[in-house]
């Protein structure tokens, strides 16, 4: 019987027995991985389209992925929620910086007819001109409001900064949606989703041919190969505050222009990032938060392009305290430098980051999702268990080591609002 009164072994974690979902190609360079023999009733196909806001202009981005399932010329937009509806199906669009992905949900045996309604709107859509004034105006009166907003400002004003002069400085004015046209986002569906597709996932416990056939109906939206640009940024630092007279509180932004999975201090930066800023238990947290009660939240973390990363602290302060918390998040990073994190501190962050990769492999949706993460990069999933290797053996010289190396905090834009 089992004597609750005595806590369960603590076992180390050494690796996770990770899945590759089976590969087949809708066209030359343009995969679909499908992920099956999964133990429940559901499934999802993912189409990832080379559509995000950096490939022509924000608003066109933003507003074509709004408005793909707004109609055909036989069927309106309630008519194709109704018949996705009757087949108990959901999707949904999302946009970054360099991908669309539309996500379709459904049961095994009902995803078949749900993909080939949501096919029909895809490779049909009108973007009927009612449509698209109620989305705009609905749009612009939205970002009327955000721009109110302190922490909304000091995003889109360090995302300006870090990077400056590409693509990805662009951020959606007012004024986008008054010169925005119908042809245009015509034009923009039809060079960039119904010939932008660059891969697919699926899951589901179904046979071989349903995927075939949903394989065959990919490659309508196939056309040439798509690469992002690798970007050059200047890495210049930034200083600026801007003043909000009609604001209660300051947003504070710091960051700068990092890498992603595919630099050798990409592991071990994380661990140090986890220790600064990205968990409860932090050190921003513990200082900023538990301690001089400046604020309700702040963390730091990492963010990840097809070619870079970046890094960002990010917190909403009262006005009055503003430059005493960008001291202390100076203070805390300059802590990383000069002393050795006690070795306690760093056993537990090691317990917690294994255990968040262990919570992010449970199921096949998690596993294809951590699968998707290395793909972006050409990398495979043995990435994992070389992370849970690294992880186990990071010292805290090492720590110190990336303090030194990557925050000099001179490096750093610091951005505040309010």
């Amino acid at each position: 019987m089992l004597n609750r009164q005595v806590a369960p072994k603590l076992t180390p974690i050494k690796s996770i027995d990770f899945s590759v979902p089976e590969m087949v190609e809708i066209h030359a360079g343009i995969p679909l991985y499908w992920k099956n023999n999964i133990a429940n009733e559901t499934a999802k196909i993912e189409l990832h389209f080379n559509a995000g806001t950096t490939i022509e202009t924000p608003i066109l981005a933003s507003l074509t992925a709004g408005l793909l399932i707004s109609g055909t010329k036989t069927k309106s937009a309630i008519q194709i929620h109704h018949a996705l509806d009757a087949v108990g199906a959901y999707y949904d669009v999302s946009v970054s910086q360099e991908q669309a992905v539309v996500t379709l949900y459904a049961l095994n045996s009902y995803l078949k007819q749900a993909f080939d309604i949501c096919h029909e709107a895809l490779t049909n859509a009108i973007f009927p001109e009612k449509e698209v004034q109620e989305i705009c105006n609905e749009r612009q009166e939205k970002l009327k409001v955000q721009l109110q907003k302190v922490n909304v400002l000091a995003q889109r004003k360090i995302q300006q900064v870090l990077f400056e002069e590409t693509p990805y400085s662009q951020v959606i004015s007012q004024g986008d949606y008054a010169t925005v046209k119908r042809t245009d986002l015509i034009a923009f569906y039809q060079k960039h989703y119904l010939k932008g597709l660059s891969k697919v996932f699926l899951v589901g416990d179904f046979s071989k041919d349903v995927m075939l056939d949903i394989k065959t109906a990919c490659a309508d939206f196939v056309g040439k190969t798509f690469k992002t640009e690798n970007c050059s940024f200047s890495g210049k630092a930034h200083i600026e505050h801007q003043e909000k007279s009609d604001a209660l509180q300051t947003a504070i932004r710091i960051g700068k222009i990092m890498f992603n999975k595919t630099h050798p201090d990409f592991i071990s930066f994380s661990v140090l990032n986890t220790i600064l800023g990205d968990y409860f238990g932090s050190r921003l947290m513990s200082n900023i938060r538990e301690d001089k009660g400046y604020t309700y939240g702040i963390g730091s973390y990492m963010m990840e392009n097809t070619h870079f990363g970046y890094f960002m602290i990010a917190t909403e302060v009262a006005k009055e305290v503003r430059e005493a918390t960008i001291q202390e998040v100076k203070k805390e990073i300059e802590r990383l430098q000069t002393e050795l994190v006690p070795e306690e501190e760093l056993e537990l962050v090691k317990s917690y980051l294994l255990g968040q990769l262990l919570k992010a492999a449970d199921g096949p949706y998690a596993m294809l999702d951590l699968f998707s993460g290395v793909e972006l990069h050409g990398m495979d999933i043995s990435f994992y268990n070389k992370y849970i290797q690294k992880v186990q053996e990071i010292t805290v010289e090492e720590i110190r080591e990336m303090a030194c190396k990557h925050l000099d905090w001179k490096s750093l834009s610091i951005i505040s609002v309010g």
